[in-house]
């Protein structure tokens, strides 16, 4: 018997890190605990980016994605780079059909290409761009409780295989990143430890009011980069959380943490 895949949040890192080297060396860390992932061995992986957002869930169901260069101010070089990573059409209609079921809203979208928040750790967890790759996007509502009803409908693809990987960030306020972070950073990083920590009910209710939570607001004044975590775990609820990635970065300033739940 075959167990299921964990599912995990990942703090992404900044644009296209992995081609510039000084921001490489940055996010040396971050990049050890992304290899680390290789160990699992699945089928395909399913992201859950916050840098895609529509009004209903939508499925990327292209056999070759393109590419969408979501950030600004990088070397013009950094906007030819491709990461050809097949698509998964027949994992995406399964998605879909998953979502349906559950009483989700959602259409496929056969035009939509993967972004940063894929590409960028993608590129280090499989450079080969041979693992199929598709995403989900979240909604413009950013509703806890209908994410993790999202993530708990996409929890059967944890045993065929699929990788369910919310891609994010624990800290993301881009007017504070640098030293003004340091304290908001690690007392909301603190907060999120302590309460991953939390037994299954208690922590999915503690998450669906995360606004209570120190400098909530300081850190997401806006919450895209915090709403894959509900997805990633609503999919393994009853999981245990495990910190594979904690670091202070950029200019000392931001604390930053990623997740298996396994």
């Amino acid at each position: 018997m075959t167990h299921p895949l964990p599912t995990y949040f990942i703090s992404h890192g900044g644009g296209p890190w992995p081609w510039l080297p000084e921001m490489r060396r940055m996010f040396a860390n971050l990049e050890a605990s992304l290899v680390e992932m290789r160990q699992e061995k699945p089928r395909a992986v399913l992201m859950v980016s916050g840098h895609w957002e529509t009004d209903e869930v939508a499925v990327m169901s292209s056999p070759n994605p393109p590419m969408v260069y979501d950030y600004y101010g990088f070397p013009p070089e950094t906007y030819q780079i491709k990461y050809p990573a097949p698509g998964a059409p027949e994992l995406a209609q399964r998605t879909a059909d998953l979502l349906k079921s559950a009483g989700h809203k959602v259409s496929l979208d056969p035009q939509q290409g993967f972004d940063h928040g894929t590409f960028a750790p993608m590129a280090v967890i499989w450079p080969e761009a041979d693992m199929p790759t598709y995403q989900i996007s979240i909604r413009k509502d950013y509703d806890p409780a209908t994410h993790f009803a999202i993530g708990r409908a996409l929890a059967p693809l944890r045993d065929e295989g699929v990788l369910i990987v919310g891609s994010g960030l624990s800290f993301h306020n881009l007017r504070m990143f640098g030293p003004q972070a340091k304290v908001p950073s690690e007392a909301f990083d603190a907060w999120l430890d302590q309460t991953l920590a939390l037994p299954a009910a208690k922590r999915t209710e503690a998450l669906e009011h995360w606004e209570t939570a120190p400098y909530a607001r300081v850190c997401h004044a806006q919450e895209d980069h915090l709403v894959p975590l509900f997805v990633a775990l609503g999919a393994a609820e009853d999981a245990q959380a495990e910190r594979v990635y904690h670091d202070v970065m950029l200019r000392g300033g931001v604390t930053a943490s990623s997740y298996r739940f396994s």
